[in-house]
């Protein structure tokens, strides 16, 4: 295309290039790391991680589960650190319910801590918030303790400088990791919550990585904006927001998102996952720079809020925004321009097909379009079958998301997606681009790379609209900069456009192939590698034009990148294997159940759980077939059941019952088997009409002392089967229980180390 270059100059354009699109992607991918963090001793207006990371030491020194002393210890330190600042946070004390958990109606006595900052002329309330319950088995360093900490930190600067404009409510939530039901009981409780306003909630899902801000609520425009032009470590991407709607995950964000009165953000850091909800979850896991990250925008996210007219920011108003970081700045454009531009890209597409036409056909153009699917598609598949073969290599894998040490094996896929593009391109993209006479790409190729990603748009657009700017705009300016390529005969102009048009596919598509690796693990490394193809289906016009050796050199690297993470990555006592095990105990026959929830249990857990079975009808809280094995009876009490009144009205009976656990125990549950339950009332709060349909049941977490009040009415005036279920934590000490060894750890789990005992009444 355009005029002959000599061998030389043609070698020289090309290193040209490539420089600087590597410079360009190794730039883009470090301006989303955190930033250094600051030390204690940093100026006292500033967010320092290092007094922040204290917090964190405190509340990490033990596990600290909703309704536990150590929560109540944690909940204390709290409040006596907001009193120092000068606050005057308060309890609120309720019942908590979430019915989106997957258990049926889940229900928690919480303590919330709330403390409010009243503003100097106040147009709304901002709530941030953290929650301070852990895990049953966790310390919750990362997860709660970063957010909890930002709070603190964020308090302590807020209050001893100069009052914000607007109220500021700090938010410190109970058993959210039970069934978010502190955040609940606030939302649908509370009377600083009645009037809705801007919610900041702060969450962690691992132990290292950029504090990325992924969620908002509906019609984000206003609120993404602030967050953009103030935050100094802006990370966030609107197509995270669009995945993170499909998939079943709630945080403490949920409640107020739902409600429809608030707006807001919800961000976390969750690189590093192999902590999540595991022992492991300890102070000295945390990178004090996702700290600094979390704590440095949380800061000045919330002063620009503290500060700015919340009558038109406090309800949602505006449409959603695309965005996305791009060199330490967020960019962002209307979501009313989504459909536009991704029209735009196919019709910059066409138009290069158009230029392109006398060097190469529409039907070499069409050729290379149906080719170019290949490594679309099999990109993606590639890298999940090389999850299975670390899997199969390291059978300790399978129950995690990430390895501990998951950056050699990212650069694997990416080294083995980038072997997939080379050799394609060399078995078949010579042939498709015989019309090329320079360091750029023929025009078969750049129609079809431009053209997928056009494609790809286009289906974004329709089902994902935060997200179509991945493909449409490397798409659209790509197209644009062949076109120039192809028209204009100046050899700088022809590089400098194609440098341009790679460019930007580069600092879109880069980031966003880092970002995707820990947001999904490599366990779904098929996201990421299909990211790092479209990646490449934009660069195809800079490939070199021998790409056989490349190829080649890009499987070594895979192998070795392999090696070397296999080498890196070994279980041990501070990076256990994770394996999940329980016990069931039914107390009306004296039988009891070693039962792991883990598809395929592990070496260590298989000698308890050494078959499958359904035992769903004795503990409805573990459903279908599961991994069990005969089990020694332990000496456990099950709770017990009393009937504090009984009336009958027609066809109707109301049942005032007391459920009272005998030992220390985190949850009861309590079922109904084929009885028609009409009206429901659990420790004073009436269960909604659409939790009683099919046979009731309900989860609740943090029981009080005196045991459970539970009303109901049904529909039947004879004998009602109620069967009773509590759960306590720890396995140590149970009958035929043999401790893991240093190599095994526990499975981030809600169930993992369970003790459940249950019996059956007739009331």
């Amino acid at each position: 295309m355009g005029v002959e270059q000599t061998p030389a100059r043609r070698a020289l354009g090309g290193l040209i290039v490539f420089v600087v699109l590597a410079g360009l992607a190794v730039l883009s991918v470090w301006t989303v790391q955190p930033p250094s963090p600051l030390a204690a001793d940093a100026p006292g207006d500033e967010f320092s991680a290092g007094r922040a990371y204290a917090h964190v030491q405190t509340l990490g020194e033990s596990v600290h589960v909703a309704g536990s002393k150590n929560a109540e210890a944690a909940r204390d330190y709290i409040v006596g650190t907001l009193k120092d600042y000068g606050l005057d946070p308060r309890i609120q004390d309720a019942i908590g319910a979430d019915d989106a958990l997957g258990e049926g109606y889940t229900m928690a006595r919480v303590r919330n801590v709330v403390a409010e900052m009243k503003g100097t002329a106040s147009t709304g309330r901002v709530f941030l918030v953290a929650h301070y319950d852990s895990v049953q088995v966790s310390y919750g360093g990362n997860d709660d303790g970063a957010g909890v900490a930002t709070l603190l930190e964020t308090a302590r600067i807020l209050t001893s400088g100069e009052r914000p404009r607007n109220d500021v409510v700090f938010l410190f939530t109970d058993a959210e990791e039970a069934c978010l039901c502190g955040a609940e009981a606030f939302v649908s409780r509370h009377d600083l919550a009645k009037d809705g306003g801007v919610v900041l909630n702060f969450e962690a899902r691992g132990s290292s990585g950029p504090a990325i801000m992924f969620e908002t609520t509906r019609d984000n425009a206003d609120v993404v904006g602030v967050y953009g032009d103030v935050a100094p470590y802006p990370v966030a991407t609107s197509f995270a927001v669009e995945v993170y709607r499909i998939l079943p995950n709630d945080t403490d964000f949920s409640p107020f998102r739902d409600a429809g009165r608030f707006t807001g953000l919800n961000t976390a850091y969750i690189d590093g996952s192999a902590v999540y909800h595991t022992p492991e979850d300890r102070p000295e896991y945390m990178d004090q720079a996702s700290l600094q990250h979390h704590g440095a925008n949380a800061l000045a996210v919330t002063k620009a809020f503290a500060a700015r007219d919340l009558s038109t920011l406090e309800k949602p108003s505006a449409g959603d925004s695309t965005y996305f970081p791009v060199l330490g700045y967020l960019v962002r454009y209307p979501g009313w321009l989504v459909w536009p531009v991704a029209v735009l890209a196919l019709l910059a597409v066409v138009a290069l097909g158009v230029v392109v036409r006398g060097r190469a056909s529409f039907g070499r153009q069409a050729a290379a379009f149906g080719l170019g699917l290949v490594p679309l598609a099999l990109a993606p598949i590639l890298a999940q079958v090389y999850w299975l073969v670390l899997v199969a290599i390291r059978p300790g894998y399978r129950q995690m998301l990430d390895p501990w040490r998951p950056e050699w094996f990212r650069a694997a896929v990416v080294a083995l997606v980038a072997t997939l593009l080379l050799l394609w391109y060399a078995l078949w993209g010579r042939r498709l681009q015989r019309e090329s006479s320079g360091w750029v790409g023929g025009g078969s190729l750049a129609v079809a790379g431009f053209g997928w990603l056009a494609v790809l748009g286009l289906v974004l657009a329709a089902f994902t609209p935060g997200g179509s700017y991945l493909a449409a705009l490397p798409a659209l300016f790509g197209a644009l900069a062949g076109i120039v390529a192809f028209v204009v005969r100046i050899p700088w102009v022809k590089l400098a456009a194609v440098t341009v048009g790679g460019a930007i596919a580069v600092v879109i598509l880069a980031p966003t192939v880092m970002l995707f690796f820990p947001a999904l693990g490599l366990a779904t490394g098929a996201a990421a590698a299909l990211f790092a193809t479209m990646l490449g289906l934009a660069l195809w016009v800079v490939f070199p034009r021998r790409a056989m050796w490349p190829a080649v050199g890009a499987a070594v690297l895979t192998l070795v990148f392999t090696g070397v993470g296999l080498a890196v990555d070994r279980f041990d006592a501070k990076h256990p294997a994770p394996e999940q095990l329980m016990y069931a105990l039914d107390t009306d026959n004296g039988q009891a159940r070693w039962v792991s929830a883990d598809d395929k249990p592990g070496a260590w857990a298989a000698q308890y759980a050494t078959g499958t079975e359904n035992i769903e009808a004795k503990f409805p809280l573990l459903h279908g077939e599961i991994a069990s094995g005969p089990a020694q009876a332990a000496d456990l009490p099950a709770p017990s059941l009393t009937v504090a009144s009984s009336t009958v009205e027609g066809s109707r009976r109301t049942l005032n019952l007391l459920v009272k656990p005998n030992r220390d125990v985190r949850l009861v549950y309590l079922k109904l088997p084929g009885t028609k339950v009409t009206n429901a009332t659990v420790a004073g709060r009436a269960v909604p009409a659409d939790a009683l349909d099919g046979d009731f049941g309900v989860l609740f977490h943090a029981p009080p002392a005196d045991g459970l009040t539970v009303t109901l009415t049904v529909e039947q005036t004879g004998p009602v089967s109620v069967r009773v279920m509590d759960g306590s934590d720890g396995l140590t000490g149970l009958p035929g229980f043999t401790p893991r060894p240093p190599d095994v750890g526990v499975e981030g789990s809600h169930t993992s180390e369970l003790v459940l005992v249950a019996k059956t009444y007739t009331v």
